[in-house]
This record gives structure tokens, sequence and C-alpha cells, in this order.
């Protein structure tokens, strides 16, 4: 376990660092693509500090924005507030992260954060509802696990800044639309490179983030268990999870990797395992049973 504690964080500065490099890359491509001298490259520069700074510090705050939680207290939430303390003093996590409540009846949950100290579980109505108490400990200690671990970290960081590189690709290619016939001939060759950096970009950092999910699932229901001494519990959630016929409203590709299952999934339709944010849920299932 502490192997990967350092193994994330060293994940969460390479992550940062190849975002600067790429975003600075992007930027020195485009200028000598649109012949802009290094008016772009510059301003890459500084919007990847920028933008690094800020995926840092505030990745938590937009990840809970962007699934339309809200923090609840004790007196309000007292059964999830009394998971959340009991499973933070199991695992040494003080102070207890920020409690959210989710309004949408699909049964989810993820956890958000820099570090132990600055982190956030979500819930959604829907698990308080239809889960048990053992079944949504297990869940608990599924995102509590990814703060132990800070695989929050890792993720929300990378929540901001793919969704950063997409931006910058995306609004690249409008560019060139709206500049139409009225544009300046730039150097060929470069504007070739940059069309296809502005396509690729955004899909192979989407493509990391979604590898880099998929391997943390795995070993936070190990983790999970190891807190509750109660394999059955995670199993029996992750079971109704999968059943569930409510679909999370909340949803986006950009924080579908932060949740315990893919709140993206479409009933009757198979996904193809490289664009899958998490493993198989049956796969987890028979894992967890097998413990």
């Amino acid at each position: 376990m502490y192997e990967q504690i350092a193994s994330n964080k060293r994940k969460s500065w390479i992550i940062m660092a190849t975002f600067i490099v790429v975003i600075v890359g992007m930027g020195y491509v485009f200028d000598q693509a649109l012949q802009a001298g290094y008016s772009l490259f510059i301003i890459a520069i500084i919007f990847a500090i920028f933008s690094s700074f800020t995926s840092y510090y505030f990745s938590d705050s937009i990840s809970i924005a962007m699934s339309g939680a809200k923090e609840v207290s004790k007196s309000n939430e007292v059964r999830l507030y009394r998971i959340v303390e009991n499973l933070s003093i199991a695992t040494g996590i003080t102070p207890p992260p920020k409690v959210y409540v989710i309004e949408d009846m699909a049964i989810n949950a993820f956890a958000t954060g820099r570090d132990p100290n600055h982190a956030a579980v979500a819930v959604t109505r829907g698990a308080l509802v239809k889960l048990e108490d053992l079944e949504l400990e297990g869940v608990i200690a599924h995102e509590m696990s990814h703060i132990k671990n800070y695989d929050i970290r890792t993720m929300a960081i990378a929540v901001v800044l793919v969704g950063i590189i997409a931006m910058a690709g995306e609004l690249f290619i409008r560019s060139q639309f709206f500049r139409g016939g009225d544009r300046k001939e730039g150097n060929g060759l470069m504007m070739v490179f940059a069309i296809i950096g502005a396509i690729l970009a955004p899909l192979m950092a989407q493509l990391l983030k979604m590898a880099l999910s998929r391997q943390r699932e795995f070993l936070a229901d190990a983790s999970a268990v190891n807190i509750t001494r109660y394999p059955e519990g995670l199993a029996r959630a992750l079971e109704k999870i999968a059943g569930d016929p409510d679909p999370l409203d909340h949803a986006n590709s950009a924080t579908a990797h932060l949740y315990i299952s893919n709140p993206l999934k479409k009933r009757g339709e198979k996904i193809s395992n490289m664009f899958s944010t998490h493993p198989p849920i049956e796969e987890r299932i028979a894992r967890l049973r097998s413990m």
C-alpha cells in the first residue's frame, strides 16, 4: 500500500509535468502553423503553469461542482456521517473528509481532493436509499481507500488537465473554420502537424486517464475489504449498482472515472475495454468473492 501511495504521488507530478510539455508543445506547433511569431507559445507557457496550479488546488471543487453534489451536515445525514466517521477512524484519516450528497436516484459515489487532509466523499441519494448498511459501508470504504492511497489527487488533477487539453485542441480546430479563406497562408507542414495534434492529443490524454482509472479500482476494492473485513458487503453493492435501472443525470465524461462504477454505462450496449473508465463489474465482484 505504501508503495502505491508513493507511486500515486509521483504520478500526480508526472501528469502535471507531461501536461505542461504537451500544452507548450501544442502552443509552439500552433504558432508555427499560423505564423503567429511566438505569441501563442508564450501564452501556452503561462496557461500551462496556471492550469497546473489550478488543477492541484481546486480540482476537488471543480469535480464537486460538475457532479451537482451539495455538502450536508451530520444533523440531516446521520447514517451517512456515522459510516464516514467510523471508516475515517479505521483508516487513520483525520480530519474526516467533507460529505456531499448528489440528489439522484442512481446508485453511485466518488471521492475527490488533493490529499487526505483536503478530501471529500460524495454519495448519491440512490445509494443511501437502496443500499443496506453493510453495502453502503463497503462503498464508502472503497472511496476512503482512494483517499488513503492518494488516488484522488492523481485522478482529480487528470479531470482538469485532460479537459484543458481537449479544449485547446477544439479551439484550434474551430479557429480554422472561422478564419475560412481570409486566413494567411501558414506553414503547410506545421499546419498538418497542428491539426493532427489537435485531434490526437485529447484522445491520448483521455485514454491515459481511463487506463489510470481502471488500475486503481481493483486496488481500492481490495483495500476496502482490508478496512471492513467483509468483502460480501461491497460485492452486493456492486451487484445492485450493475442492476440499477436509474441513470445518473449529472454524469459526464470528464468526471466518469471518479465514480465507483461507470455512470455513463448504457443498457444493452457493450463498451470496448479500451474506452471504459472501469474494469468489468462482474470481474470486480468475482475477485471480491474469492477473498
